[in-house]
């Protein structure tokens, strides 16, 4: 799916309202609120968008920030990072690499062996249990 192809009339209709806010408009999920940032199951993390699978629960740790947070990504193709200067501070965001929708932000305080802390909204994620 190519996020090119779809007209923001059309990501309205195949997403939710919630949806539609975090992964077109870069809205953002409240912490300790959202529904995968405490969950401990065993699975792979989908995007709610196109489906790509972006995430793997055996990366998934509790930073303590609210968020469902990784160390990587599935595989490096699955995501896509821009300069993100909102809100007065310097960011990455992070996006799926199929369809563009934002996903979070990517930090460098994240634990080994990859220091990174992928802060990933829970709306833009769809969970599949293994």
């Amino acid at each position: 799916m190519d996020h090119q192809s779809k007209s923001e009339e059309e990501w309205k209709n195949l997403l939710t309202p919630e949806q539609f806010k975090i992964l077109r408009k870069c809205g953002t999920d409240l912490p300790f609120t959202n529904k995968y940032y405490n969950n401990h199951e065993t699975g792979k993390y989908h995007c709610a968008g196109c489906g790509s699978f972006l995430f793997d629960s055996n990366e998934k740790f509790d930073s303590g920030s609210g968020w469902p947070s990784f160390t990587s990504p599935a595989h490096q193709n699955a995501i896509r990072f821009i300069e993100d200067n909102s809100h007065g501070m310097h960011r990455i965001e992070v996006q799926c690499a199929n369809c563009g929708g934002h996903l979070g932000h990517v930090f460098d305080d994240g634990p080994e062996p990859t220091f990174k802390r992928y802060c990933i909204n829970s709306t833009s994620l769809d969970f599949k249990g293994t």
